[in-house]
């Protein structure tokens, strides 16, 4: 079973952003897209380095073939929330989700259609579980 990727730093992450954006890209696309985002001239030698470690901690994907080296991303959008959401919520609210959502919602005015929204979500999550079979108490010792 092959090993998780790692969780990407902040730079790493940006870059991610502008590969599962932009799709496969050479080094001086993201450089350049890296340069509008932060409204700020970005080093293509320090690009060039961050895809490089990206490549080793398996973040990327890199096509050899032509010219210019094309990078593409090795992780998908979701699954790399997920991991960076699993251990923030870890970390910072002890593994509670529901502290994590009191605190989002306590911190901020909260529209109509946000909530419309959430509700939604718990109506799905309650069917979801209501459906989903448990498993029965074992009656061998009873």
């Amino acid at each position: 079973m092959s090993k998780a990727p790692p969780k990407p730093t902040d730079s790493e992450l940006e870059i991610l952003h502008v590969l599962w954006q932009h799709g496969p890209a050479t080094v001086r696309a993201v450089n350049d897209e890296l340069g509008q985002r932060r409204r700020a001239e970005v080093g293509y030698t320090t690009t060039l380095k961050l895809l490089q470690l990206m490549l080793d901690k398996g973040l990327v994907r890199r096509d050899d073939e032509g010219r210019s080296h094309v990078y593409r991303a090795a992780v998908r959008e979701q699954d790399t929330q997920n991991l960076l959401l699993d251990k923030f919520v870890a970390a910072t609210f002890g593994g509670s989700a529901l502290k994590l959502v009191m605190q989002a919602l306590g911190n901020r005015a909260t529209s109509a259609d946000e909530l419309a929204q959430l509700r939604r979500l718990l109506n799905d999550i309650e069917i979801q579980n209501s459906s989903t079979p448990t498993s029965a108490p074992d009656d061998e010792h009873a």
